[in-house]
């Protein structure tokens, strides 16, 4: 196995090839944390043989591949680390030779633009990282020539497949469902001063349950997001500690921590700094905080009970470390004056060489001023004033007023003192007294900061031996911060804790909520979902227009999502069994960029991926697919896809489809059986309006109700009434007549001499000059036709 990885700004780009099936597998982009514990995974898993990466790597990517040489593999022999300069992994030139391969699995004859869309309907070229690692590998590929190294050079690496990798445990999610979903949302800031770069969080999932205190909760709660797994374990010790906090004799426990928390700071940022020795004044009070903030967390959670693992991990492992960095910090730095003079200050009785040069930098003044008095006594009389200075770096200054007869630089000369510079009308010298000083006091002001530099340094010191306390404190505070933040939400929403049910196939829901629906509606109606073996595998969901199905499917994938993230769900039960995957056909992508129209990337880059990637344990939600095309041909082809997902019997995944294609079901384009189950959005008919009551039920709707939804949106009576009327017509197998109402005067009869005219023409007559027949006698009818 050959692995080619980058690492850019907190995402991983994977792709490996294996040469055991001729198969290249890809990672979308994905997030990971400075240490790569995502990438350390996916090694230990597919164990490589060589490790591809750029040459121009950062020092977390080179720590990494340094600790793969250094560790002793007893189980698994070292992967072979091979660097490429970085012009290899430019994304244009990447994409180039991922479009130029040629792979026997496409099919032949197919133009450069279908090329590309076949590509893209396997490869997701939105992830520039996988991309440029796609490009990198090809080029490790055919410059080592795997699998045919005694070949011809005709003869090219064999690949026989594009396969998306996914992590043993991980749940594989794209990227329009986590957009139709809403479970991110970036927005502009409203604030003109941010507009430029500002974003902040919309209305999704993220935002609702965010109330982190730390940056480190929020960074790992996006992660968690990014990561939804299968591994229960997990799962169950996330839900633990919250069930835990939403005890009512634990909130103003967990009050206290979040206050606790809210002084966690960023310390892999300030332990970098000082790394390189680059601290801020402000790092070492955030340290300070957070050594003494980590120390009332463990203090509180040794109170917690023990049989919670994060209480455990907490109370073990924040050591007596941490009250070291504290009362060093205390005793050493001197955080008040540090603030004010923008730099690191010590405080007293630490060093009593600093402590005395201070001492005379603080008495200088009027030891000067005595100094001063004297020199003045010495001077010419016309001088009626001088002081003495102390520049650092430069020393002890004579400093006189420049007098009006000083007018060119050579009556700056003064017998006995030597001239420096000119500044402000004050001319500065050099005395006997002032050398003197220099070499009795020195340059006290660069001494005492030499001096509190080394110090800072022995300090820096003493906090990085302990660096791996301080990052575990970050681990497991960041875990903390989450869960409190996923416990908060879950009591002021009402949330329950899932089930887990991993021998069981689909998702049971009772009284299931929208997250985000719920909190923008007056009053939500709570709907029920059984799907899996006895429920049906295939749910049909039928019902007028705005009746509420892309919601229900909204909701049941957000449930099934948040109980994957391991938090509590909108739900009064919910239980998840064995779920690999969430795909989603909901709403179309923005396609100007891609080049592609709608209705090409509901098939190519939506629909594809389920019916190719989809297995009995993957959830599909597909919304009003089919629509973008020709009604019928529409319709064919959401029967053939759900037709091929019914022919997959016990392997057919769990599938929702909401359509107001009804010839679907009235012509009966789906075979008869249990996989198939028809739901349909109550509604009730009272005159001439339509009452939603938003429950769904079994059963499939008898129309859409179209016109009523022109209505409410507000069309004019007149074009409603026709649409219907057209309608009628159509589904009776009547032709459709003109409106009358809509012609002009006479307008058929001048249509019809105006064709009478057109088949008189004899076009073999050479005689015949078309544009003055059009000239004379088209246009001048055209005004009374159209």
């Amino acid at each position: 196995t050959y692995l080619c990885v980058l690492w850019n700004s907190g995402c991983l780009g994977i792709a490996y090839y294996d040469t055991a099936d001729s198969t290249i597998y890809f990672l979308p982009d994905t997030p990971d944390c400075d240490n790569l514990k995502l990438l350390q995974r996916v090694v230990n898993e597919i164990n490589p043989r060589s490790i591809i990466t750029s040459a121009k790597q950062d020092e977390n990517m080179a720590q990494f591949l340094g600790g793969l040489v250094s560790s002793d593999h007893k189980e698994q022999e070292t992967p072979e680390t091979v660097l490429l300069p970085s012009v290899d992994f430019g994304l244009e030139i990447s994409k180039q030779r991922i479009l130029s391969g040629n792979f026997s699995f496409m099919p032949e004859s197919l133009t450069c633009t279908e090329k590309i869309l076949f590509l893209s309907s396997i490869i997701p070229f939105d992830c520039p990282l996988m991309v440029r690692a796609l490009g990198g590998l090809f080029k490790f590929l055919n410059r080592r020539r795997v699998n045919v190294e005694l070949e011809d050079n005709s003869v090219s690496v064999p690949i026989l497949g594009f396969k998306k990798f996914v992590l043993t445990d991980l749940v594989s999610i794209d990227q329009d469902t986590y957009s139709v979903l809403q479970i991110f949302k970036s927005e502009i800031h409203p604030s003109v001063y941010k507009m430029a770069s500002g974003l902040k969080e919309g209305l999704s999932l993220f935002g609702i349950l965010n109330r982190c205190r730390s940056k480190g909760g929020e960074k790992l709660l996006r992660l968690w997001l990014m990561r939804p797994t299968q591994d229960l374990e997990e799962l169950n010790s996330r839900l633990d500690v919250i069930q835990f906090f939403l005890l009512p004799q634990n909130l103003e426990m967990a009050l206290t921590l979040h206050g606790l928390l809210s002084h966690i700071k960023n310390v892999p940022l300030i332990l970098r700094r000082m790394l390189f020795s680059h601290p801020k004044v402000s790092d070492w009070r955030f340290l300070n905080k957070t050594a003494y903030s980590a120390l009332g967390l463990r203090d509180t959670c040794r109170s917690l009970p023990q049989s919670i693992r994060l209480f455990r991990d907490i109370a073990q492992e924040f050591s007596d470390d941490l009250h070291h960095i504290a009362c060093l910090i205390n005793k050493v730095v001197d955080l008040e004056s540090s603030i004010a003079e923008n730099r690191f200050t010590v405080r007293p009785n630490i060093d009593p060489d600093i402590d005395e040069k201070k001492r005379k930098l603080m008495g200088l003044p009027s030891f000067l001023t005595e100094v001063a008095r004297k020199e003045l006594e010495t001077l010419d009389s016309r001088i009626p004033s001088c002081c003495v200075l102390y520049i650092p770096l430069i020393g002890f200054l004579l400093s006189i007023p420049r007098l009006p007869t000083m007018i060119d630089p050579s009556d700056f000369e003064i017998v006995g003192l030597d001239f420096m510079f000119l500044s402000e009308e004050k001319l500065h010298y050099r005395s006997a007294r002032t050398k003197e000083l220099d070499s009795i006091l020195g340059d006290l002001h660069c001494e005492i900061r030499d001096g509190e530099t080394i110090l800072m340094h022995q300090l820096q010191c003493q906090v990085l031996s302990r660096g791996a306390v301080l990052n575990r404190v970050i681990d497991l505070a960041s875990r903390l911060d989450v869960l409190l933040a996923l416990a908060g939400a879950a009591r002021d929403y009402g949330y329950s804790r899932p089930q887990y049910s991993p021998k069981i196939l689909g998702v049971r829901i009772q009284d299931g909520r929208h997250p985000l629906m719920e909190l923008c509606s007056r009053t939500f109606v709570p709907n029920s979902t059984q799907s899996g073996e006895e429920g049906g595998r295939i749910k049909v969901i039928t019902g007028p227009n705005s009746s509420g199905k892309s919601i229900y499917l909204k909701q049941i994938g957000l449930i099934t999502f948040m109980a994957l993230v391991g938090s509590f769900v909108p739900a009064g039960k919910a239980e998840v069994g064995a779920v690999d995957a969430i795909f989603t056909r909901i709403h179309s992508r923005e396609s100007v960029s891609l080049g592609l129209s709608t209705f090409m990337i509901d098939l190519n880059q939506q629909v594809a991926k389920a019916v190719n990637s989809a297995t009995e344990r993957s959830l599909v939600l597909i919304d009003e697919f089919g629509k973008g095309t020709n009604t019928v041909d529409g319709l064919a082809l959401l029967a053939s896809v759900l037709r091929h997902w019914v022919s997959q019997g016990s392997s057919c995944p769990q599938i929702f489809v909401a359509t107001n294609f009804l010839s679907l079901i009235q012509l009966q384009l789906l075979p008869p059986g249990s996989l198939v189950q028809y739901l349909t959005m109550e509604t009730c008919e009272d005159g001439n309006e339509l009452i939603f009551f938003y429950q769904v039920r079994e059963g499939v709707a008898n129309a859409s109700h179209a016109s009523h939804t022109a209505a409410q949106a507000g069309l004019p009576v007149k074009l409603i009434t026709r649409g219907v009327e057209v309608s009628e017509l159509i589904r009776n197998g009547k032709p459709i007549k003109p409106d009358k109402g809509l012609l002009k005067e006479n307008q058929m009869e001048n249509c019809q001499a105006l064709v009478d005219k057109f088949l008189k023409l004899d076009l073999e007559d050479p005689k015949l000059d078309l544009s003055i027949f059009m000239s004379q006698q088209v246009l001048p009818t055209a005004s009374s036709i159209l």
